[in-house]
């Protein structure tokens, strides 16, 4: 069997894991909101028709900060639509998906439902068909207490305290061509800053995310965030970032190693950043936000999936209902591990998206909801990686992959709670073929005992938990881990993704 060898130590410190990377994103798309959320007829809805099964997953999902409304959505959104009786809202057509939006759930809904699952708010603004003075619009309704026509408008439509919102996104995925009000980064960065400027003058204690690279495969990547950068780094305190996987042509060994394309997009990232600071002889930094990642099949997407027609704007269709496999949840899980390698200076990040769409959780109308296998790498990552993240020294057998070429077969991070007397590791095998025996040195860490574990596999790592089957997938303890003399030993399966809390 071969084996790894790695070292856990608390001297290891990259950073402090902020309770914002383990956020999520809601957008007006698909079956997300209406069916998703939303089902008033359904027999677990609550007085507002939220689904209170859903609600229970997304409790247990762990997420801290919820991203909303969009998303491509946003570029062609009109914050005023989603305020107000709902009776008198009125209909509008989503360019971004082709669909028909009714404008049912808008802010105040939304920020009730955020309540119930205990997330705060993470607001975008349209950048794309609207511009400054909406965005100082919508802040003002937001978070000014009273006394302004917005703000006296929010109370007259229910809510006498503001929501508050702290963390604002200025507009969504600017430097692609599908974007509605796309513009080249030296427009963007122009916008960008105003907005930002104008959004400071009203409330200077909000944060602010500025628009990086949609992928950082696009051809403007880099060159982009530095010319975005250099309009706006004194008006923001966090640039996007957003990265979707799938598995193409067959291919697992490269799709197991998509974290090596994650943990490069961020640290370049980062490199451009700091650039721009020291160009402008600034001691600040700008931290990530890494607001939209996932596996995501959006080759389907583009295939067979798209609606298109001038009279075809259904309501709610399904749209990216991809069903995941164990397969897809341990290159998740990965994900999860590079978010954490860079916790110094990804400061949030967004599961993309939560409910059906894209999702960890799944709804059937008028039936059951379900967890995907995606669901089980975040919810245990978010309840058990505490305090700091560490680096580990870790030494692996490696293979040779088609698109990343040379990568470790194991992959892993920890983390120590040092108040709690607590640490976690999570670990990813991208072998197909072969189990690994790690072997991790936690002399460090002192005397402790293994509270618990959790393997993600399978035989059949294409099984899914579909609504034939909803439980077919589910982490199971791994029984072999050992502790001895401050060494801990664990095997990993193939194709598996594990957690182990120490305390």
């Amino acid at each position: 069997m071969p084996s790894a060898r790695l070292t856990v130590d608390p001297a290891f410190a990259i950073g402090d894991v902020r309770r914002k990377l383990f956020g999520g994103f809601v957008e007006h798309l698909g079956r997300h909101v209406y069916d998703g959320i939303y089902e008033p007829g359904h027999e677990s809805a609550d007085a507002e028709g939220f689904r209170t099964d859903v609600i229970d997953l997304v409790k247990e999902l762990g997420v801290d900060t919820i991203r909303y409304p969009g998303g491509n959505f946003v570029s062609g959104f009109r914050w005023e639509d989603s305020v107000g009786p709902v009776s008198e809202r009125p209909r509008r057509l989503d360019l971004a998906w082709h669909s028909t939006e009714t404008n049912e759930v808008g802010l105040h809904e939304f920020s009730s439902w955020l309540e119930k699952v205990g997330s705060d708010l993470m607001m975008a603004v349209n950048l794309g068909t609207r511009g400054t003075l909406e965005a100082i619009d919508l802040l003002e309704y937001s978070n000014i207490r009273s006394g302004t026509a917005l703000s006296d408008r929010r109370i007259a439509n229910g809510r006498t305290e503001p929501f508050g919102v702290r963390m604002w996104c200025l507009g969504n995925e600017m430097d692609g061509p599908w974007q509605l009000g796309h513009r080249s980064a030296d427009d963007y960065g122009k916008i960008a800053s105003q907005a930002a400027k104008g959004m400071r003058q009203l409330d200077p204690d909000i944060q602010l995310v500025v628009c990086g690279s949609s992928s950082a495969h696009m051809p403007t990547f880099g060159e982009w965030e530095r010319v975005v950068l250099t309009h706006t780094y004194d008006d923001v305190d966090l640039i996007s970032c957003h990265a979707y996987y799938e598995e193409r042509n067959g291919d697992v060994d490269s799709f197991l190693a998509s974290a090596v394309d994650m943990d490069g997009f961020i640290e370049k990232v980062v490199a451009t950043a700091d650039h721009v600071g020291a160009v402008r002889g600034s001691s600040k930094k700008i931290d990530i936000s890494f607001d939209e990642w996932n596996v995501w099949y959006i080759d389907r997407f583009h295939g067979v999936d798209k609606i298109q027609g001038i009279d075809n704007w259904p309501v709610a269709p399904r749209l990216l209902e991809d069903s995941y496999s164990v397969l897809d949840a341990v290159v998740f899980g990965n994900l999860m591990i590079s978010l954490l390698k860079h916790a110094d200076r990804v400061a949030s990040a967004s599961l993309a998206q939560l409910v059906n769409v894209i999702a960890p959780i799944m709804t059937e109308p008028g039936g059951p909801a379900w967890r995907q296998t995606t669901f089980f790498p975040f919810s245990i990552t978010s309840r058990l990686a505490k305090g700091a993240a560490l680096r580990v020294k870790l030494e692996s057998p490696t293979h040779t992959t088609a698109v990343y070429g040379e990568v470790p077969l194991v992959d892993a991070v920890a983390t120590h709670d040092a108040e709690a007397g607590r640490s976690a590791l999570f670990l990813v095998n991208r072998s197909t073929t072969e189990s690994i025996e790690v072997s991790v040195d936690v002399a460090a860490l002192g005397d402790l005992s293994v509270l618990e574990t959790h393997t993600l596999t399978d035989d059949d790592i294409n099984a899914k938990n579909t609504l034939a089957d909803r439980e077919r997938v589910a982490p199971r303890p791994n029984e072999s881990v050992r502790v001895e003399d401050g060494i801990l030993t664990i095997t990993l399966p193939p194709v598996s993704w594990t957690a182990v809390a120490l305390g």
